[in-house]
């Protein structure tokens, strides 16, 4: 389980996470929604602590973070940043090669190996691990990534925006390997996602956050509700229910 208790981020006078605190259950998939500057990629780099916390606690595994040393948070926390810019010519598999690095040091070994090829397999990457990046299309590159996260082989994996710039078609392949990466790997996975039609089909769990603060947080069919919504989005938003999944038509 993922505790964050009473955590805080300040820029200059404003602050961007305000006070949060929330459970995030292992061997789901939860995300975390609301608009633009509620501060969801601050926490959530807070929690893999790329960026540090002004007040408050978080705990991994009942560990604080702040305790952990960098190589053993490394084989627990996987993440894949909002924009990942490479200056230098990879192939696939040279990019996925790379989740290894926390047992590794560089030098791959057998099992590192077996990794690498597992998550290209898991990807459908394998017609295409010899490739260059800049070969791909945006969706394929997006998929490598994801694999690198899945050789590192930790048990939590945490996405910003992993859908950003992709198509629909790429965007619904995404969500349905995070879906299998919780169902049949037991990963938890945390995702900032801004497509609530996505969080709905896809999360077993949302968390919904505004001005820093959590507004409101529970299990899909809590969270996406007309008034939840307007409450986070100040907009009224209507719902209907397609095959058991709650469809978000328009806003208006």
């Amino acid at each position: 389980m993922v505790e964050v208790r009473n955590v805080s981020k300040r820029y200059g006078n404003k602050n961007v996470v305000d006070q949060v605190s929330v459970n995030i259950a292992k061997g789901k998939i939860t995300s975390f929604i609301g608009p633009n500057g509620a501060g969801k990629s601050t926490l959530m780099a807070m929690i893999s602590r790329l960026i540090s916390k002004d007040e408050g606690d978080i705990f991994i595994e009942g560990k604080e973070i702040g305790q952990c040393k960098s190589n053993d948070l490394a084989k627990q926390i996987s993440i894949l940043k909002q924009a990942n810019h490479i200056n230098i010519r990879l192939t696939v598999k040279e990019l996925v090669s790379f989740g290894r690095f926390p047992y590794s040091q560089g030098r791959l070994t057998k099992e590192d190996r077996k990794y690498i090829d597992e998550a290209i397999e898991y990807m459908e990457l394998g017609d295409m691990k010899d490739k260059f990046l800049d070969q791909l299309s945006g969706g394929q590159k997006q998929r490598a990534f994801i694999a690198m996260v899945i050789a590192q082989n930790t048990d939590y994996i945490l996405l910003d925006e992993p859908l950003n710039n992709l198509d629909m078609k790429h965007s619904v392949q995404i969500m349905k390997v995070l879906r299998r990466l919780t169902d049949e790997l037991g990963k938890t996975v945390i995702i900032v996602i801004h497509d609530i039609n996505f969080a709905s089909c896809y999360s077993d769990y949302i968390v919904a956050l505004k001005n820093g603060k959590v507004v409101k947080e529970g299990t899909t069919d809590e969270i996406i509700d007309a008034s939840v919504l307007k409450e986070v989005y100040g907009m009224d938003i209507h719902i209907q229910e397609i095959n058991g999944n709650k469809i978000c038509v328009y806003f208006s």
